[in-house]
């Protein structure tokens, strides 16, 4: 077996305790799990309940539910189990929704896409005609309870202006709801500078413009390299004058690709805590992963719970 990677940490993540903290101080939601008979969700959702993070209703096949529940050794006799298998298990959660009967949905062992095919369309009556939606995650470094949020790693491929506008505008409702006030905003690019050749840094420039006046409660600059968003040693070395540089609260990345890359750089090669939601539903929904491990489950919980109390 070749060795991994020596940039990859060995440093496990911890769930933030800030997080979990305010999550606890508020009635636990109720979780609606899409296709809950896999042993990653349901173990994921059995952590949630334990903590008081979630009151679990488990969507799908009953047989495969009940007999991985045995197999993880759940006693889920007292937990409300709907029998909606394969297609069905997700149309049933946005019908517990708008029968006021869920307050968030988590994603079980279904691919992402199929899930959020099911979900955004207006048929569904999860979301406004005409919103956006997002995915942020919450994300935290080893030994600091400080999140940063990246949006979009996870759901939006290639968004355009309009819908990176409601991205910045999600992520900094959801900064304002964890405690951060005037939350600071990075718009990610290969540079500073406007270059034509490089559109995102043209969008950066209008999202920035545009959010002066759309959100007057955050401090919003753009275009931004990653140095000079993270580090404000960079910034005084190429004498590039910023509140963000190296103290964001949010970033704003220009697509799919990127956001992802830098999730995964986080959390594989620095061990941190990435909690996923996407947010313009009227409820959060709770992206997990099969990778992901429990300190990340139960943040994506205690997330969750925040979230749908506001």
């Amino acid at each position: 077996m070749t060795a991994p990677y020596p940039f990859l940490s060995a440093t496990p993540p911890h769930a933030p305790q800030a997080l979990l903290e305010r999550a606890k101080s508020l009635p636990p939601p109720r979780v609606a799990l899409v296709n809950a008979g896999a042993p990653n969700p349901l173990q994921g959702i059995r952590e949630a309940m334990e903590a008081d993070l979630a009151e679990p209703i488990l969507i799908g096949d009953r047989a495969k539910i009940e007999a991985t529940a045995r197999d993880i050794g759940w006693d889920i006799s007292g937990v409300r189990l709907i029998h909606a298998p394969r297609d069905t298990a997700a149309p049933e959660a946005a019908r517990l929704v708008r029968a006021g009967e869920a307050d968030a949905i988590m994603k079980g062992q279904i691919h992402t896409s199929t899930f959020l095919k099911q979900l955004l369309p207006s048929a569904a009556g999860l979301r406004d005609k005409g919103a956006r939606c997002g995915h942020v995650f919450h994300i935290t470094t080893p030994g600091s309870d400080r999140p940063l949020l990246l949006t979009d790693a996870a759901m939006n491929v290639d968004p355009d202006v309009a819908t990176r506008k409601a991205c910045l505008g999600h992520a900094v409702r959801l900064a304002q709801t964890l405690g951060v006030e005037r939350p600071k905003a990075g718009l990610l690019a290969p540079t500073e500078d406007l270059v034509e050749t490089v559109p995102n840094t043209i969008e950066a420039a209008e999202i920035a413009e545009w959010a002066a006046t759309a959100l007057p409660d955050a401090v919003v600059q753009g275009p931004m390299a990653m140095d000079l968003i993270l580090s404000a040693d960079a910034a005084r070395a190429k004498n590039y004058r910023s509140e963000v540089s190296g103290d964001a609260d949010i970033i704003l990345t220009p697509n799919i690709t990127t956001g992802n890359a830098v999730f995964k750089t986080m959390a594989f090669g620095m061990g941190c805590c990435c909690a996923g939601i996407v947010l313009g539903m009227r409820v959060p929904v709770l992206l997990t992963s099969r990778a992901q491990a429990a300190p990340a489950r139960i943040a994506a919980a205690a997330l969750g719970a925040v979230v749908a109390a506001r």
